[in-house]
């Protein structure tokens, strides 16, 4: 199980949350923290996440959840609703790059993801969620590149991929009733041509019979 899954299913499923997206972050400036809340020195992942209810109205968060060294276990510490994000900074409008800031009513991160292409995912899925379940103020996006926050976003793309997929299955389906139509005439063809082979031999050997009789 990805880390991804495992984070939805200890973290969001049990309180009848799903989570819409993750992006494994790590901070551009490291906060000095000597010991961890554990109690001892180590390691650690950090995952952002976004999750709506299930139960309506729906309720989005963003939720930033960690996991330590030596722990399977991913552990919820800060969360926040969507109506208090107040800006994305995508960091460069010209190319993809990993970093992002994110910026609420009374916190401000400065962060790097794993990949740019994770963190040009997740601003696309935080875009969209915005843009369907913000009640308030929406929050603004600044230097995020235009991919990101509609046209051929990966969103769009996925949509456009289950339609092309949708209209060639209905194509293949009406091709190969096309098909099954054309065996059904020429099977209906070669009974009626059996039927009437049936019907001319029968007269034939009337006929047949009716010579002899008569010889």
């Amino acid at each position: 199980m990805s880390a991804k899954s495992a984070i939805n299913k200890e973290v969001f499923i049990p309180h009848d949350e799903k989570m819409l997206a993750a992006v494994q972050v790590k901070r551009r400036t490291k906060k000095k923290i000597p010991f961890l809340a554990t109690g001892g020195q180590g390691d650690y992942m950090t995952f952002i996440c976004v999750s709506v209810t299930n139960k309506k109205p729906s309720h989005v968060s963003i939720t930033k959840v960690k996991q330590f060294q030596g722990s399977s276990a991913f552990m919820k510490r800060s969360q926040w609703t969507l109506d208090q994000l107040r800006q994305v900074n995508g960091i460069d409008l010209n190319k993809d790059c990993p970093e992002f800031d994110l910026m609420f009513e009374n916190a401000f991160d400065q962060w790097v993801a794993s990949s740019a292409g994770e963190k040009c995912t997740f601003i696309q899925i935080l875009h969209h969620t915005c843009q369907r379940y913000s009640s308030a103020r929406k929050p603004d996006f600044v230097n995020c590149q235009s991919k990101l926050l509609g046209g051929n976003s990966i969103l769009h793309s996925a949509a456009d991929s289950v339609t092309s997929a949708v209209q060639k299955a209905s194509q293949a389906l009406n091709e190969r009733g096309e098909r099954l139509g054309r065996a059904e005439e020429r099977t209906a063809d070669m009974m009626n041509s059996a039927e009437q082979f049936s019907v001319t031999a029968q007269k034939v050997r009337q006929y047949l019979s009716k010579i002899h009789y008569n010889a």
